[in-house]
């Protein structure tokens, strides 16, 4: 009778050489000098003793889905992370909170919440990637955000060693950012998010292109199963679902953060466009309330500053379905994405005045990509 065998220890488990192109969702990248799953917060506490010890550089990896790794690699030691594992706190009939592990992957997530019929994350269906970088990036789309229900984020201090516990309202979150991509980038290592969601509430639908969608397919009062599905739909027309048969979907999401203007800035894009004949006399750009300032389409920005859907650049190309997808056409290196990327923002700024930030991580350059 055959018996499982027991797992290899860590020491033989570290890799050299390996290759991080397929550990993304773009596919471009050398190789880590040094590679490592981790599956247990055991194995994360050996590799920072391990690379501290070698005095190497330590790169965590989650699902690689907002990554680009340089065409070099990356010097030292790359730690993937592989935990799984949830608990559910029921706190009272109407809300439960879910303890998840940063491995976890998302979308599998925000699956078994509606199929609970737990409100608060059904609009973020599809993203890609693992639990772990949604309060890094305070993860958003279609009119929700982790922000308004994540409870609190458990991180290990690389420096120190130690657990820490950071409530919501120290998380520091803003637009597609927190205190875990700013000021304290690099510092801390997701390892559970608890997200607090809604038991028999409605879904939400906030967002015009979500409710035209519902529209479309006569859905008057959606289920949350109806919201994701719907979500998931208007992703798969865009290829952002990840999809290994879909050639445009070979990316990692959208490229640039949609930008907030001052409203100055904003009624001056208005009159240029409306100079140019890029709208209408009585139209605008697309635009939505950012506090006292205006968020702009940064996908609408790129299409009216000339570059299509489909621009191609060596092997590196804008989607042919979103304009704020730059995609690995078969063969593409980082320095083609980066080189698109640049030429996207230069137009722009040329245009508009406008500076588009990245959205994704730069991993192993020897210095800052599209930096201002």
């Amino acid at each position: 009778m055959s018996q499982n065998k027991p797992p290899l220890p860590l020491h033989e488990r570290m890799v050299c050489n390996h290759p991080l192109a397929h550990h993304t969702t773009i596919g471009v990248g050398g190789a880590a000098r040094y590679f490592l799953q981790a599956q247990a917060l055991e194995d994360v506490r050996y590799a920072l003793a391990w690379a501290r010890e070698r005095e190497l550089p330590l790169f965590v990896l989650g699902g690689g889905s907002n990554v680009v790794v340089a065409d070099s690699g990356f010097p030292g030691l790359v730690l993937q992370l592989a935990t799984r594992g949830w608990r559910v706190e029921q706190r009272d009939a109407e809300t439960v909170v879910m303890h998840v592990a940063s491995g976890e992957r998302w979308d599998y997530v925000v699956e078994h919440a509606v199929a609970q019929g737990w409100a608060g994350i059904e609009c973020l269906s599809g993203i890609p990637g693992q639990v772990g970088a949604t309060p890094i990036q305070n993860v958003g789309a279609y009119g929700q955000q982790v922000s308004e229900t994540i409870v609190e984020v458990k991180a290990l201090d690389l420096a120190t060693g130690q657990i820490e516990t950071f409530p919501s309202d120290s998380c520091e979150f803003g637009y597609r950012t927190s205190r875990f991509k700013t000021r304290d980038a690099g510092r801390y290592l997701i390892i559970e998010v608890a997200y607090r969601l809604f038991r028999d509430a409605v879904p939400s639908v906030r967002y015009a292109e979500l409710a035209a969608y519902l529209d479309e397919q006569k859905i008057r009062v959606p289920t949350l199963a109806q919201v994701r599905g719907a979500v998931r739909a208007i992703r798969a027309r865009k290829s952002m679902l990840a999809d290994p048969n879909d050639p445009n979907a070979r990316s990692c999401g959208s490229f640039f953060v949609n930008p907030v203007v001052s409203r100055e800035k904003f009624e001056e894009i208005v009159n240029y466009c409306r100079r140019k004949a890029l709208i209408g006399s009585d139209e605008m750009p697309p635009h939505y309330a950012a506090g006292d300032d205006v968020k702009l389409s940064a996908a609408w920005l790129i299409e009216h500053a000339g570059l299509k859907r489909g621009t191609r650049l060596g092997a590196a190309a804008l989607s042919q379905k979103h304009a704020l997808a730059i995609v690995n056409l078969g063969g593409a290196k980082a320095r083609d994405i980066i080189a698109l990327a640049q030429l996207v923002r230069t137009q722009v700024f040329e245009r508009f005045g406008v500076v588009l930030q990245p959205e994704p991580v730069f991993v192993g350059f020897e210095s800052p990509p599209l930096s201002d």
